[in-house]
C-alpha cells in the first residue's frame, strides 16, 4: 500500500475527533482489547508507519465497510505494521467512520507503544500487527460474553440456535460482504424468535471463513449453553444470537 502523508495528518484528525465524540456523544466503550507484541520505539519508523495506517484505514473504511493495508515508506521489517478494520455487515458508513476513529483513538491509548493490538465494539473491529496475517485465521485473543438469563427449554433453543447459525456461517462465508442475519421462528418455547449474525473479516478465503465460524459455533456449549443470548469473537470472525433484534434489517 502507498500512502501520502494526508494519511498521516488523519490519524490526529481522527485521534481528535473521537475524542470530542466521547465528551459530546458518550460513545460505547469497547466490548473487548487485547495487547501483544513487542514495545516499539516512541517516534520511531514503526510508530510513524502505524499513525499513517490508521489514518488509511479511517478513510478506506467507511465505503464497503472493510478496509486493509500495511504502510512502510521505506521501512522495512520490524518497522512494517499490517492492519484491518471491519464494520458490522448493517452499520451505516457514517457509523463505521465513527466507530473506526474511536477504535484507533481508545487501542493506540489502552496499548501504548506496543506492536500488536486488537480491539472490537459492537460496530466495529480494528486490528494491527507487524506481522503479516492477512489471509489467515485467527486463532489467538477470544473473548466470550452471553444474556445471564436462562430460556426455559434449553434443549431445544440451543439445537435452534446452533441451526440458524450454521445456516449464516454457510451463508456468510460464499458472500461479498462475509455477513448474514437472519431471524428464526421458534415453535412451542417462550420466546418465539431466535436472531443471529455472522461475519468473517474479508481477508479470509470462503473455505476459511466458513472454518472460522465453524469453530466458534462449536465453543458455544461451553459459554452460552441455555442463555437466552450469546456471542464468540475472535480477530478473524464472529457470531451472535439473542431473542431480540440487534442490527438493522
Amino acid at each position: 500500500m502507498s500512502s501520502s502523508s494526508s494519511n498521516n495528518n488523519a490519524f490526529y484528525f481522527l485521534i481528535s475527533f473521537a475524542l470530542l465524540l466521547q465528551s459530546a456523544f458518550g460513545v460505547t466503550e469497547p466490548l473487548f482489547h487485547s495487547c501483544s507484541g513487542e514495545n516499539f520505539t516512541v517516534h520511531g519508523p514503526y510508530e510513524k508507519n502505524l499513525n499513517r495506517l490508521m489514518g488509511f484505514l479511517y478513510h478506506q473504511t467507511p465505503y464497503t465497510g472493510f478496509g486493509l493495508g500495511s504502510t512502510s515508506f521505506g521501512a522495512h521489517y520490524p518497522d512494517q505494521p499490517y492492519g484491518i478494520a471491519l464494520c458490522r455487515g448493517d452499520v451505516s458508513s457514517s457509523d463505521c467512520k465513527t466507530c473506526v476513529a474511536e477504535a484507533s483513538s481508545y487501542i493506540r491509548k489502552s496499548c501504548p507503544n506496543r506492536k500488536q493490538a486488537t480491539i472490537w465494539y459492537d460496530n466495529c473491529s480494528l486490528k494491527y500487527s507487524d506481522e503479516k496475517f492477512f489471509g489467515q485465521i485467527d486463532h489467538g485473543t477470544k473473548f466470550y460474553s452471553w444474556n445471564t438469563q436462562n430460556v426455559t427449554n434449553p434443549t431445544y433453543f440451543n439445537q435452534k440456535a446452533k441451526d440458524l447459525l450454521t445456516h449464516l456461517a454457510h451463508e456468510a462465508s460464499v458472500t461479498p460482504k462475509m455477513y448474514a442475519a437472519r431471524e428464526l421462528k421458534l415453535e412451542g418455547s417462550e420466546r418465539e424468535t431466535v436472531y443471529g449474525m455472522a461475519q468473517c473479516t474479508r481477508d479470509l478465503s470462503d473455505g476459511d471463513c466458513k472454518t472460522c465460524l465453524d469453530g466458534l459455533i462449536g465453543d458455544l456449549p461451553s459459554c452460552c449453553d441455555g442463555k437466552q443470548g450469546g456471542r464468540v469473537v475472535t480477530g478473524s470472525c464472529n457470531i451472535r444470537y439473542e431473542i431480540y433484534p440487534f442490527v438493522k434489517a
